[in-house]
């Protein structure tokens, strides 16, 4: 399947949740590719290890006025996709934003007095062992979209996600299974406006969401990110299944029709 896919290179994983084991895995699982907005679900766990080390709490202030951790987080804070614009309240809109995660690392950054990429390797990356990740400070970007990771990596970030050993499984179930500021409407990239868009803390929710990037099979409860480079990662907890991709070519009409093919086919077989 992935093999037909219109990409001059792809790698692709799927991880188990029980057990954290490698069920399949297809392409170069050391290749490094740009992971665009699958990096901000590397940078919300740094943030929400942050958080769980007094670095600073989520509703303390940071961004707009009336804007917290918590809002930065789950795209409330009203600042614009990508310019430190505010264009609404906090927690009125969900306004996907890139901008909101260049706050976030800022606001972690003076708050522990470390630099962010270093902060996410040392407090993520290096006790994983996803030894060739890391956050391009160069990128326009680098909390949201400056990422760069493997296949295999990615996988191991999987396996955390589905049995953490780095937070408590409290916060991230709080994370990644319970809607912030609920009923909020705002545009899913790629797929346009939802009512309600639900999202978690760095971490979208599926809900019922049609059409999607993960498969039709897909529960409710699915979560995780796609970027814009060619790139997802999703954990279905009802299925205690993970599975990523990634690419080398850009989203569009491609990635929409045989990514969720994809998915629904790892699940079918599950």
């Amino acid at each position: 399947m992935i093999e037909d896919w219109p990409v001059p290179n792809a790698a692709a994983a799927v991880v188990r949740g029980s057990d954290g084991a490698l069920l399949g895995a297809h392409g170069p699982q050391d290749h490094l590719f740009p992971l665009a907005s699958v990096t901000k679900l590397l940078s919300a766990y740094a943030a929400l290890i942050a958080v769980e080390e007094g670095v600073f709490e989520l509703d303390d202030p940071a961004g707009p006025d009336g804007s917290t951790v918590r809002h930065l987080l789950a795209h409330t804070s009203g600042l614009a996709f990508d310019e430190h614009r505010v264009m609404a309240a906090p927690g009125n809109r969900r306004l996907y934003s890139n901008a909101g995660f260049d706050v976030l690392a800022a606001t972690l950054e003076h708050a522990s007095g470390i630099p962010f990429a270093q902060y996410a390797a040392e407090a993520v990356f290096q006790p994983l062992g996803m030894h060739a990740t890391l956050i391009n400070t160069a990128h326009r970007a680098p909390a949201g979209a400056g990422g760069l990771s493997t296949a295999a990596d990615l996988a191991r970030f999987a396996a955390e996600l589905q049995s953490p050993k780095l937070l408590d499984p409290a916060t991230l179930r709080a994370a990644t299974r319970e809607v912030a500021f609920p009923g909020t409407s705002g545009v899913l990239p790629g797929f346009g406006h939802r009512r309600p868009n639900d999202w978690g803390l760095g971490f979208e929710i599926r809900d019922h969401k049609t059409p999607h990037w993960t498969g039709t099979a897909n529960s409710p409860g699915t979560f995780g990110h796609f970027g814009q480079s060619g790139t997802f990662l999703w954990v279905d907890p009802a299925a205690d299944l993970a599975c990523l991709a990634l690419t080398d070519r850009d989203f569009g009409p491609w990635a929409a029709e045989v990514w969720p093919q994809l998915s629904d086919a790892v699940l079918s077989e599950s």
